[in-house]
């Protein structure tokens, strides 16, 4: 069966209130479930939340006491890997019977990172990417992904990857996963620009496979009453915009983009038009030039901490 509903979930965080978001959730994998979606993709730091306009209190050379609360606050909204909410996103999974992708923010010690989930049809935790290189000011509360998560993750729905917001920029990254046969391509964001979606496009086409781009549609009253940087906005006021986009090995939108709402945006798919689409152009087959380039990838797992014996060797 080489036909499939695929998803991207456009969906908000209640920022802070990481239980309550798992109910939304909850209601999103429903309203996939009744549509048949085989494959959903939720946004960028859904779980766990983005802090759009937070500072957390930091300058050059200084940081503030109400921005270490900010961080603890955040920090307390994260999730462990092996934590219940996982299992609960997992039980999601299940119930869909579905393959499941969402972005969370992970708690591993007292650094976060932005991380994507995969979840199988069975609910099972069956891989994790971690965002290689925060953008901007996200480098003040999110950790540095290493090369051991950069899965490509064979699916009953194809063989699928994840690239999160702005690690789509990523060159070499983008060519690390297509030399790995992806034909699904996960990117969940919360870029709302028209770029964004002229960009995702481009990957499409350059990758000749699917992409799925879900973009969290947060308003002010998904926040907080005393979130400080939009502090007497109304409760209508959108701080995050959406353009959810689901596009074609061709570079065709075919579904989206998706506006000024929460919503399940499907589309049903054809993984054989990622070959008839790398017919002309396969930038990790016949179009890659091996005798020209070549590409390195450490996929070694970093940890702050190596122990070794004396003599070198690694100890019993």
């Amino acid at each position: 069966m080489r036909q499939h509903r695929v998803a991207v979930v456009q969906a908000g965080t209640t920022l802070f209130d990481t239980p309550h978001t798992l109910e939304r959730m909850s209601a999103h994998c429903e309203a996939a479930r009744r549509d048949g979606v085989e494959l959903a993709v939720f946004p960028e730091a859904y779980i766990g939340g983005y802090p759009k306009g937070l500072d957390f209190g930091a300058r050059i050379g200084s940081r503030t006491v109400e921005g270490r609360e900010d961080y603890l606050r955040y920090w307390r909204a994260a999730i462990e890997i092996d934590g219940p909410e996982v299992r609960t996103i997992g039980g999601f999974a299940a119930d869909m019977k579905a393959n499941l992708v969402t972005g969370v923010i992970e708690r591993d010690g007292a650094t976060l990172y932005c991380t994507a989930l995969f979840f199988g049809r069975d609910g099972a935790l069956i891989g994790k990417h971690r965002k290689l290189m925060p953008t901007a000011s996200e480098r003040l509360v999110w950790g540095q992904g290493d090369g051991s998560t950069i899965p490509v993750l064979q699916t009953p729905v194809g063989r699928i990857g994840s690239a999160i917001c702005w690690e789509n920029y990523m060159p070499l990254l983008r060519q690390s996963m297509y030399a790995r046969g992806v034909e699904i391509w996960c990117a969940p964001t919360v870029d709302e620009r028209d770029i964004w979606q002229a960009s995702m496009r481009h990957i499409a086409y350059e990758g000749r496979m699917f992409l799925l781009s879900a973009c969290q549609y947060m308003t002010r009253a998904d926040a907080p009453a005393d979130y400080a940087a939009f502090a007497g906005e109304d409760a209508t006021a959108e701080l995050i915009k959406g353009g959810s986009i689901i596009v074609n090995p061709m570079g065709e939108i075919v579904a989206g983009p998706l506006h000024g709402r929460e919503g399940v945006l499907a589309a049903t798919i054809d993984l054989d038009d990622v070959v008839r689409g790398r017919y002309d152009l396969d930038v990790a087959g016949h179009y890659s030039r091996p005798d020209v380039f070549a590409l390195r990838v450490d996929a070694t797992p970093r940890s702050a901490l190596s122990v070794e014996a004396e003599d070198g060797a690694p100890p019993a």
